[in-house]
């Protein structure tokens, strides 16, 4: 694999919609109030994303989706994906898991275009639901990785073994944050965005042991509500759904801008921007941040 651009997958949102519940933000009822309008303003957000991306001169894949298959338009969940190898998902949801299939007939396309060089399955019943719940960190040279709603601990040390990179496990507390991505979000600067009270104390503590607090931007409830936090940045720009001047602020402060998107569509699945979107290109390649941190892991 050797993608030049940051390279982007995201599935068509053809076959969107919410009709189940099985996290506390999905809202099949105030869907199919008004479905059709829904459907066309989902569209609507998707393509703006999408463009977002391709203006950043980010090299975007759209893969189809399927029917009865609605969340597939997540593909944070389908995958964890750093130098080439892609660890699929395991869904623990009864209602997710038809899209096992599809995508791993998705990532066996990747991996003859060359986008991908290889594919790892987890083994049955060992539940993880992609980048998700394992967010790479470039600048200290690990995985965050969050488990207890939907990934099983274990997992975690199946990533480590796939990649032979470190993780650092973190127990999420609630149901509301249901995916790490949803309260935690690792930024090119070396800046981590949480919601602290997503996490258990021990949780909490691993993070803070292992990032200085001046590196540290704490998410509020509102930031939580709007999925501010369910984000990602392109060279310094955080992609995101609509934030709050407060949040925003902080983010200028430490250099990065905004590119905010109306998904509310999404929402209504609980799912934001970096729900949206799977990046492909990501390596473990040493930078001289990164190498400042090293030994941060081991210490803490």
């Amino acid at each position: 694999m050797n993608l030049e651009h940051p390279t982007i997958l995201m599935v068509d949102p053809a076959h969107f919609d919410v009709s189940y519940t099985i996290n506390p933000w999905m809202d099949p009822g105030r869907w199919s109030v008004d479905a059709g309008r829904l459907h066309q303003e989902a569209r609507t957000a998707w393509m703006s994303l999408r463009a977002g991306l391709v203006a950043a001169g980010c090299d975007v894949i759209t893969a189809g989706g399927a029917p009865g298959l609605p969340d597939m338009v997540f593909p944070a969940n389908a995958a964890v994906v750093l130098d080439g190898k892609a660890v699929m998902a395991r869904f623990r949801h009864p209602e997710r898991r038809g899209e096992e299939s599809r995508l791993v007939e998705l990532f066996e396309s990747l991996r003859e275009q060359g986008v991908v060089d290889e594919i790892v399955h987890l083994p049955d019943g060992c539940w993880h639901e992609g980048a998700g719940d394992c967010m790479w960190d470039a600048t200290r040279g690990w995985f965050w990785a969050g488990f207890g709603p939907r990934s099983s601990r274990r997992a975690i040390d199946r990533i480590e073994e796939a990649f032979d990179r470190p993780c650092v496990p973190l127990e999420l507390a609630t149901e509301r944050c249901y995916h790490l991505d949803v309260c935690f979000c690792p930024l090119s600067g070396g800046d981590i965005l949480y919601y602290p009270e997503a996490f258990t104390d021990e949780g909490r503590l691993a993070i803070e042991a292992r990032v200085d607090a001046k590196r540290l931007i704490v998410a509020t409830e509102e930031d939580l509500l709007r999925f501010s936090v369910n984000a990602f940045d392109i060279d310094r720009r955080v992609f995101t759904a609509r934030s709050t001047p407060r949040l925003r602020g902080a983010l200028a402060e430490r250099g990065y801008g905004t590119a905010e998107f109306d998904v509310s569509p999404f929402l209504l699945a609980g799912g934001g921007a970096h729900c949206m979107v799977l990046r492909l290109d990501r390596t473990s390649v040493s930078s001289p941040a990164r190498d400042e941190t090293a030994g941060t892991l081991a210490r803490a």
